[in-house]
């Protein structure tokens, strides 16, 4: 079994930068749909396993529904969420009820939820420090 995977989209590729021991399976823009889509053939088990994913969901994702299925798959003993911090507003979609749907997936299986608290300009991705105190949150 992997010692550790990174799954996701911008953020988990910023998260693997400081984490570069892991496999990361995450890819800048992509939605949860797309990935889903892209790597849902892939196994999906790790010791730990950091997932990053709802930031670059619209309106026309089924956001809770994709989660679910991809978490579905994930075999870990330890599991991460990034809780995304923001996105963009062409996407339709408060955050907070993408925040939501991420904190209450994450309490059905014990897993733990890692807010960004170093935010960069743009309000959504992680200043380089914060990327540094979620890969030290997760080690």
């Amino acid at each position: 079994m992997l010692e550790c995977m990174i799954i996701g989209d911008s953020i988990a590729v910023g998260t693997h930068t400081q984490r570069t021991e892991c496999v990361s399976l995450s890819k800048g823009g992509i939605n949860t749909w797309q990935w889903n889509k892209q790597f849902g053939n892939r196994d999906l088990s790790a010791n730990t396993v950091i997932i990053s994913l709802g930031s670059n969901d619209h309106k026309y994702i089924k956001t809770r529904q994709e989660l679910e299925a991809m978490r579905a798959r994930v075999k870990s003993a330890r599991v991460f969420w990034i809780l995304p911090h923001g996105n963009l507003k062409g996407s339709e979609v408060p955050i907070e009820q993408i925040q939501q749907t991420v904190k209450t997936i994450a309490q059905q299986y014990g897993d733990t939820v890692l807010p960004i608290t170093r935010v960069s300009k743009d309000n959504i991705h992680p200043s380089w420090a914060g990327y540094k105190e979620l890969a030290e949150k997760t080690k």
